[in-house]
């Protein structure tokens, strides 16, 4: 089954200790959009200005993503600027050039409100509302935010969080979000107002997945290189929802089959500036890192 996501397309610059990206192709529905297509069809909902090349586009649409709800009005393009330093985990934002962005309003097509899958990615709740108001019956909805919105809009976020059902979050937003030192504690806060599921993103110390009853965790992927690490959050949850909706397997096994894929995808988005590695990417060495993942994360029962 076919997924849409309702993000950002971007343009990035980006300084790390390793080098420089400079308007480099960006945006969480970017990154999602790409790495779920690995798995299944993407129709994509963002907003671009008339600086946005053409040749982007055509990648996107070589991945086979819908981008008939890409719309491109007058302005320019929501520019994002960060630098990294040697702790990849946290990126120090230089400059953020909201432009078209500023006047996006999201229009579901006709075609994409009967998706059975939904990722809100990154962007204000208050928009994550009316696209929610637009679709007709998900099998499955999830969501990503980020600090700015549980600082600015705590209310608006907080009836986002209450109408999905998958939360996908980082550590530092979960604690922040609730005010709850203790993750565990904190999912708990999170997952009380309505979701089945809380993804917790924690950079290069992995995943956490919490339910009602369970908790299930995962290991990043260890790597001798990491070049660039934005936008490693939304290519995780590309992967994680591009499963799903491949798959249609919504048990628990299933979830964390999908956390795998999702680990996985990140793993390789790393290991390049913007999207140069998953430009590169073949379904057979997702494979290939999948079989590594399984096996560092493989060992016996205790013989007593």
């Amino acid at each position: 089954m076919s997924i849409v996501v309702v993000g950002t397309v971007a343009f990035d610059t980006v300084e790390t200790p390793f080098g420089r990206g400079e308007n480099v192709l960006g945006g969480s529905a970017t990154y999602f959009s790409t790495s779920a297509s690995f798995f299944t069809d993407v129709s994509l909902v963002a907003v671009v200005g008339e600086d946005f090349p053409e040749e982007h586009v055509t990648f996107l649409q070589g991945r086979n993503v819908d981008t008939t709800g890409l719309q491109r009005i007058p302005g320019k393009t929501f520019h994002w600027s960060g630098r990294y330093g040697y702790d990849l985990n946290e990126a120090q934002t230089l400059d953020t050039q909201l432009n078209v962005l500023m006047d996006f309003q999201p229009e579901l097509p006709e075609s994409y409100r009967d998706a059975e899958y939904l990722f809100l990615a990154n962007i204000d709740p208050d928009l994550q509302m009316k696209v929610l108001d637009q679709v007709r019956k998900p099998k499955l909805v999830a969501c990503d935010t980020m600090n700015f919105w549980i600082s600015s809009k705590p209310a608006a976020l907080k009836k986002v969080l209450q109408r999905v059902d998958i939360v996908v979050i980082n550590e530092g937003e979960a604690r922040q979000f609730t005010g709850e030192a203790n993750l565990v504690k904190a999912a708990r806060q999170i997952m009380a107002l309505g979701c089945k599921r809380l993804v917790v993103k924690r950079g290069e110390y992995g995943v956490l997945m919490f339910t009602p009853e369970t908790v299930f965790a995962a290991p990043a992927y260890p790597l001798e290189e990491v070049f660039d690490p934005t936008g490693a959050g939304d290519t995780f949850a590309g992967g994680f929802m591009g499963y799903l909706a491949n798959t249609g397997d919504l048990s628990e096994a299933g979830l964390r089959q999908a956390i795998i894929f999702g680990s996985v995808m990140a793993s390789f988005n790393v290991e390049d500036f913007s999207l140069n590695r998953m430009k590169r990417l073949e379904f057979k060495e997702i494979k290939a890192r999948f079989s590594s993942f399984k096996a560092l994360t493989s060992f016996r029962d205790v013989a007593v």
